[in-house]
């Protein structure tokens, strides 16, 4: 931009760092200076020019190293490969990093790092995850209203003994306050989300008014689509009647219109970095301090902390139903002995568990017309329940007999044998 002043001379503004000695010329001439002119013709705020033709001196970018550098060999190694861990988001690994490793930065900061190193950028580049191609309306529900329920289905997962399962966590998420409340189990039985939502509720301190939920099977005999209202399971039905919601199913294909549960499945993916590090117990424990944490960080969405939104929502929930009512749909956990034969007793009849547990309490649970039994919440038996008074799986059997004949040929068959007779004897 070029000035041409009352004397004939000319000066020529190439940028905002010009300005200062553009003023010092105007005041040797005795000019005002057009500062609203200045600021139409530069394109920038009036207070940025006055800023400018005072003095103003923007700070230079400092090229120094990153104080995430002396990280660089452990992410490179969490990313390689040869590791057993995942990291689906960014965020993800900031935060392992921020727990395991003591990492003291910005997830902001981390991100910009994460960009600006090619090998780790094309890891997550590779990985990253296509977005669903229907775009969502966001909105807000008042307190009390509503929660959504999903499950995180189906996660393999590598024990620190090597033992490979798959594990199911369910989230229920108020909308309003995005309080958030997570529950790991091996089964996705009506059964087990009738007990989690029961006791969640209780958690709660009420019933929201209505749940807003996918076309799981435990909930819908017949999926909700947009030409049709679906159907809701009759137990589920009643479950809703008695703790006074309404099932709101949403159309089939559209997990958006779910978005508050759908963006607390990706911070579960976070489960996914500790592959081989835990026991089943210590990762459902990893799991509630996941929860945990979620529920005291500012939420993204509202800028709001959840678990001081959820103490004023909670007031304005639902009555929950009389404790018979809850009780009703709880699975019970008892404790129960292993024998010297590896048997426990349910009803008068006996079932298998593994020889490793003979003379530990184990912990029982009934549903679905089969018997669960844990071990410091490991699953370590499954039976279908029986009117046969001796219930042996070939597996425990055969364990069984080996420790008790070591030198025995053939195991298995003698084992199968066994079982045939036992099988014959107690018909």
């Amino acid at each position: 931009m070029h000035i041409q002043l009352e004397i004939e001379t000319e000066f020529k503004i190439n940028s905002l760092s010009d300005l200062a000695n553009f003023k010092q010329v105007m005041e040797h001439l005795n000019m005002k200076i057009n500062k609203s002119k200045l600021a139409r013709d530069m394109g920038v705020d009036r207070r940025t020019i006055d800023k400018y033709l005072n003095g103003f001196i923007p700070k230079t970018k400092r090229n120094k190293p990153s104080k995430i550098d002396e990280f660089y060999p452990i992410i490179a190694s969490l990313l390689s490969e040869d590791s057993k861990q995942v990291f689906y988001y960014r965020r993800n690994l900031w935060q392992y990093l921020k727990d395991n490793h003591g990492l003291d930065c910005g997830q902001s900061t981390f991100r910009t790092y994460i960009a600006n190193t090619p090998e780790f950028k094309a890891y997550f580049e590779k990985n990253e995850r296509v977005s669903s191609v229907h775009s969502g309306i966001r909105y807000e529900t008042r307190m009390g209203k509503q929660a959504q329920l999903d499950w995180k289905e189906s996660i393999l997962y590598e024990t620190s003994d090597g033992e490979q399962m798959e594990i199911n966590v369910a989230v229920l998420v108020l909308s309003y306050s995005r309080m958030r409340f997570f529950y790991m189990s091996i089964s996705k039985s009506q059964a087990v989300l009738c007990s989690f939502l029961t006791d969640t509720f209780e958690k709660m301190g009420g019933v929201p008014e209505e749940l807003i939920t996918d076309n799981m099977k435990t909930v819908m005999d017949e999926a909700r689509t947009e030409q049709f209202t679906g159907k809701v399971n009759a137990k589920f039905a009643q479950f809703a009647k008695d703790f006074g919601f309404k099932v709101k199913p949403c159309v089939a294909g559209r997990p958006q219109t779910k978005g508050k549960v759908e963006t607390t499945m990706k911070l579960q993916d976070e489960i996914q970095a500790y592959q081989g590090k835990f026991i089943i117990a210590e990762l459902q424990a990893y799991i509630e301090k996941l929860c945990n944490r979620i529920n005291h960080e500012i939420h993204q969405g509202t800028n709001k902390i959840p678990i001081l939104e959820w103490q004023k929502e909670k007031n304005h929930l639902l009555q929950l139903p009389t404790e018979r009512v809850r009780d009703s749909y709880r699975i019970n956990h008892t404790l129960v002995k292993v024998n010297a034969s590896s048997m426990i007793s349910y009803k008068s009849n006996q079932y298998s568990v593994p020889p490793d547990y003979q003379g530990k309490k184990v912990g029982l649970q009934v549903y679905d017309n089969q018997l669960w039994i844990y071990y410091n919440m490991e699953l370590i038996a499954q039976h279908k329940i029986s009117e046969a008074k001796l219930n042996y799986q070939e597996a425990h059997y055969s364990e069984i007999i080996t420790k008790a004949m070591p030198e025995y040929p053939d195991i298995n068959d003698l084992a199968k044998r066994n079982l045939a007779a036992i099988g014959d004897m107690y018909k």
